[in-house]
């Protein structure tokens, strides 16, 4: 009988997180929405929960149109200068 060994290596990771915000208050917040059933109404919620105790603005929902797949890397980056932070949520 020959054994195997059915693990892999880990990746070598490529990115890294980005740095904690330090606070909340009176920054933009994101939404990023994966068009599921109830996830605009769960991100509506929250982003007015956030803004009601931290202040800032809510940009309105953004879209990517397959709910199993990465949001594309356009997306983000057309994203990223308008808000300090983004938020996304899954429905059902």
């Amino acid at each position: 009988m020959k054994l195997v060994d059915p693990t892999v290596p880990a990746r070598t990771r490529t990115s890294k997180r980005a740095p904690a915000l330090a606070s909340l208050n009176g920054l933009t917040i994101g939404l990023l929405w994966n068009s599921k059933v109830n996830g605009d109404r769960l991100l509506t919620e929250t982003a007015a929960l956030l803004q009601s105790r931290f202040g800032g603005k809510v940009l309105p929902i953004v879209t990517k149109s397959n709910a199993s797949a990465p949001a594309p890397a356009e997306l983000l980056t057309e994203l990223s200068p308008e808000c300090d932070f983004l938020i996304t949520a899954s429905g059902d």
